[in-house]
């Protein structure tokens, strides 16, 4: 056929058949943003249409029907698995289907309905009424029983949810031999609880936020009006209003979206299990953020030296604790730089050993066959993997795991000469000291930082170990974390924070909170109280003195501060 008979006899576009235009499925999430404004109509078989189109699929999802007062028809819809059965029943259910007694010869009007069951019906204390069809489906996807009534453009919704938690115990991640043994937990009412019950003040303020397309997660920020600085405050809720993401499954996803350099290994913003470490940092000014199921909290802002202090030194006395504290710090400085010093001193610098140690030293190198910077990568990763091993097992294996790993794998690489017994002596050293380091993700950081340190120290000795330690704490100088340095109080130096960095002061040296957080009120610890431990305490039980008058000296009890309310001092 040629092209001109082809063009003849062609199929013209009225002479093919119509395809049927399949429709197109319904994709509630954006049904409901199409529908997001409309309003309840008053007729029930409408309200159950809406509700069908968008939950139908869910086989959880009961429509219970029934009559109220026997006159009118209703719909109780809910999902099964996340209500309390037993308070529906009896407090929802029973009261609505038999009328008040002072109604029961009268009819009940349609327009005072909604009076009646708000107010003489319900034995719930938590009921409210709504008009959106939108947010009567939020609602019910969150647990929460709702009373549709054929007539009334208005929806009933009851807070009898129901979701089952795991009970408060002590955090696993922050154990401390003396201090509170309470931790968060997944629910964010549950949280916001535990650290109102430490914070019985008006000043404790918590904004709810909504984040996730998909999830909805709840996000509050918790503050103190009138300590924390309100620019502050706005700032991260302004960053947190920001993030657009399907789904927050973690307070981590919010630390990644609003930290300030995303590209540092060290973290800008700290997290916690502990309310009591929490309250803490909000009575010094910073913010602490919360998400409905997860059971950490961010604090922000946050700075490098707090990632080596615990709750507990704050429990005990300062002299035991500020040791403590040095001690932690210079297990920090030995898991960043031991193994990149060691590589360096003996592949560059071997003078700078003692003679007998060289000797020492060179004895058990004798049959390894790699130089020691491949020696200590070896035993660095195989650490690593050991760790993360021990770490993802379960309890009782990863237990058992630990112990073998390390002596018996450790023993017989030395005896199969593989690796030298100081190199074994070293990698144990910087594990334990990265395992004195209480905060996890700082930690983390350290133990990344080995490796370049190690390559430096393999490749130049220890000008390469000098030239890494630069860059590092130049980085460290250039972070901050919403607007305050991340060295702070150290650089730029401030005298009443220094009293609480490598050691801790006592409680009544630190009068004043953190200048770096610009908070209104700064004053922390009363003048009085400073001025009352200057004084020389009465020694009331003294043996030698109490009932004997002929010293002619008065016993009693220490004078009480200009804030004591409890009276006057009694003898």
């Amino acid at each position: 056929m040629s092209f001109w008979q082809w063009m003849k006899y062609r199929p013209t576009p009225s002479s093919q058949p119509m395809k049927e235009k399949r429709p197109q499925p319904i994709i509630p999430d954006r049904y409901m943003d199409q529908h997001s404004e409309d309003l309840l109509t008053g007729s029930l078989d409408d309200t159950l249409r809406f509700i069908q189109t968008v939950l139908g699929d869910s086989d959880d999802l009961i429509t219970r029907e029934f009559v109220i007062f026997g006159q009118f028809k209703a719909v109780l819809i809910y999902f099964i698995n996340m209500i309390d059965q037993e308070v529906t029943n009896n407090d929802i259910l029973k009261p609505l289907m038999i009328a008040p007694q002072h109604y029961v010869a009268g009819t009940i009007e349609m327009q005072q309905l909604k009076h009646v069951l708000l107010h003489e019906t319900l034995y719930h204390s938590m009921s409210k009424m709504e008009n959106k069809l939108a947010a009567i489906v939020d609602v019910i996807l969150r647990g929460q029983p709702v009373i549709v009534v054929d007539g009334l453009d208005e929806a009933i919704i009851v807070g009898a949810a129901k979701i089952d938690k795991r009970a408060i115990n002590q955090p696993q991640t922050e154990q401390v031999i003396r201090g509170p043994r309470e931790g968060f937990i997944e629910q964010l009412g549950t949280n916001v609880s535990l650290l109102r019950y430490r914070l019985p003040t008006s000043d404790f303020t918590v904004r709810t936020k909504q984040v996730g397309r998909l999830t909805k997660s709840r996000v509050a920020i918790c503050y103190l009006k009138g300590i924390a600085n309100d620019a502050l405050v706005q700032e991260v809720e302004s960053r947190i209003s920001s993030i657009d993401i399907d789904g927050v499954l973690d307070v981590g996803y919010l630390e990644q979206f609003i930290e300030d350099n995303h590209l540092s290994p060290f973290p800008q913003i700290q997290n916690t299990e502990r309310p009591d470490k929490a309250v803490a940092n909000l009575m010094e000014g910073r913010v602490i953020i919360l998400v409905d199921g997860s059971p950490f909290a961010l604090i922000a802002p946050s700075v490098f030296t707090q990632f080596y202090q615990t709750t507990e030194d704050y429990s005990e006395r300062f002299l035991m604790v500020s040791f403590i504290r040095l001690a932690r710090l210079l297990a920090l400085v030995f898991s960043l730089v031991t193994p990149s010093l060691y590589v360096a001193v003996i592949s560059f610098n071997p003078e700078l050993i003692p003679t007998k140690f060289a000797v020492a030293v060179a004895g058990g190198r004798a049959g390894v066959p790699f130089p020691s910077v491949v020696e200590v990568l070896l035993m660095e990763m195989s650490m690593e993997v050991l760790r993360e091993a021990t770490l993802r097992l379960p309890q009782q294996v990863g237990g058992a795991l630990s112990i073998v790993g390390v002596l018996v794998i450790g023993q017989a690489a030395v005896a199969a000469g593989f690796v030298s017994p100081i190199t074994v002596v070293v990698i144990a050293l910087t594990t334990i000291g990265s395992f004195a380091t209480p905060a996890y993700n700082a930690a983390l950081a350290l133990r990344l930082l080995r490796f370049p340190l190690v390559f430096f120290a393999g490749m130049f000795g220890l000008f390469g170990v000098m030239v890494g330690l630069i860059l590092i704490i130049n980085h460290v100088l250039s972070l901050k974390s919403f607007g305050v340095p991340y060295m702070s109080p150290v650089v730029p130096g401030n005298y009443e924070g220094m009293k609480d960095t490598v050691i801790r002061g006592p409680l009544w040296w630190m009068r004043r909170r953190p200048a770096m957080f610009h908070t209104p009120n700064r004053e922390r610890v009363n003048e009085s109280v400073v001025n009352t431990l200057k004084q020389t305490p009465h020694n009331t039980l003294d043996p030698l003195k109490v009932g004997n008058t002929r010293w002619e000296q008065p016993d009693g009890i220490s004078k009480t501060s200009d804030n004591d309310s409890s009276g006057s001092n009694s003898h």
